[in-house]
């Protein structure tokens, strides 16, 4: 909640800087601009990216978690499971030698 109150304060700060820039008799629209973007927008930017690293990390910690039980739980699965083939033998396992093999003749 305090890092929205010190947005919010940064932002008028700047906002009421770029007017006085803007209003002055040697300021222009151009420079309001340029006043507003490099002292407000571009640090407040930086700033509540670097303030909210914490947060995304929490939320990338939390998916990979969610993923490696999910991935889990799947693998008890599989390994509880019978399994099914529909080879001849049913061994579900593949033969020795796929062609059987040709004499050469002498």
């Amino acid at each position: 909640m305090s890092l929205y109150l010190v947005i919010i304060a940064w932002l008028y700060v700047t906002v009421m800087m770029a007017v006085a820039e803007a209003t002055n008799t040697n300021g222009t629209v151009l420079g309001a601009i340029f006043t507003f973007l490099l002292y407000g927008l571009l640090p407040l930017s930086l700033v509540v990216y670097l303030m909210s690293t914490p947060a995304r990390r929490r939320v990338l910690k939390e998916k990979e978690a969610a993923a490696r039980e999910a991935a889990r739980l799947a693998a008890a699965a599989k390994a509880a499971a019978p399994v099914a083939s529909d080879a001849p033998d049913g061994s579900g396992e593949t033969p020795a030698d796929a062609v059987a093999p040709v004499r050469e003749k002498p």
